[in-house]
């Protein structure tokens, strides 16, 4: 395994190398959907099978694809939005989104906008604006954002961010304006400050994606591959993921994941996803005890 450090060039260098010692597999996770093509068309013509990790090639021509269903992710942040924000009607949300430029922040807006578009149109909701930031930029996203709710008086009931590093971001705007911690917002990956900001209440919920189940799966879908059994890795990516360039369904395996609000917080540290040190330091020693992550 190999990483290229988010360098385009050294991603190909890398590819070409493996490709050229004729490995049985190529699992690759592309930066880009040229750069990822431009592998697979050399693997392809080498007669190597290719499985997309993480990342799926749009336009491209891996065998397999191995992930989370993003779709799902961008639901469970709908839904704890909702359960966030309870019965207000008419609430402000904005809707700060990952890169264009990445299918996963496409799919995740797309679970997004099956909870919420109904509720949009209904009145139930009022959408201020949806804005994507290019390269998942926390600095911009912060900026995009306090611009946005400037535009609307400084008015906002809730905030749909699509990850921790983003919603981290929005939180800092709204300190800034005496908002934080009465403006839900929603956020994705469970990192040691999302799940602070989850328990400080600065941060509605996060979205655990358990990582160790992703590595697994790729492992025994790129050891049936590799073996030639192909019945085998079909009976392990039994879902589709639909390459909207390619207009094809990928077979792949589709993870799932949790949902997580500051009463859950707690299983992630049963489970040594993450330490209670990390957590509870500083100003939060007296939320881990409340939350029954540190003794009283």
């Amino acid at each position: 395994m190999e990483n290229a450090e988010g360098d385009e060039a050294k991603f190909a260098q890398i590819a070409d190398e493996m490709i050229r010692r004729k490995v049985k597999v190529l699992m690759i996770t592309p930066l880009s959907a040229a750069g990822g093509l431009a592998v697979q068309k050399k693997a392809k013509a080498a007669g190597i099978p290719v499985i997309d990790y993480d990342r799926v090639t749009l336009g491209g021509q891996a065998e397999y694809h191995v992930g989370f269903d993003s779709v799902n992710v961008g639901q469970l942040q709908a839904d704890g939005l909702l359960s966030c924000l309870g019965d207000k009607a008419g609430a402000q949300i904005i809707e700060i989104e990952g890169a264009p430029t990445d299918h996963n922040a496409t799919l995740f807006t797309q679970g997004q906008k099956s909870r919420l578009s109904s509720k949009y149109d209904s009145g139930a909701l009022k959408l201020v604006k949806s804005q994507p930031v290019a390269d998942w930029n926390n600095e911009l996203g912060g900026q995009l954002f306090e611009q946005i709710l400037n535009e609307n008086g400084g008015k906002v009931d809730g905030v749909v961010a699509a990850n921790d590093g983003l919603a981290g971001a929005v939180i800092g705007v709204l300190k800034k304006k005496g908002l934080a911690g009465k403006v839900p917002v929603t956020g994705q990956d469970a990192t040691v400050d999302g799940l602070r900001a989850v328990l400080r209440g600065d941060q509605c919920i996060t979205v655990y994606k358990p990582v160790r189940d992703e590595a697994e799966a790729a492992a025994r879908l790129a050891i049936a591959v590799a073996r030639g059994d192909l019945e085998g890795a079909d009976d392990l990516a039994t879902g589709n993921l639909r390459d909207p360039v390619s207009r094809r369904d990928i077979k792949s395996v589709l993870l799932g994941a949790t949902l997580i609000k500051k009463d859950s917080v707690r299983t992630l540290v049963t489970e040594g996803i993450v330490k209670p040190q990390e957590l509870c330091a500083g100003d939060l020693a007296q939320a881990c005890v409340q939350q029954d992550i540190l003794g009283g």
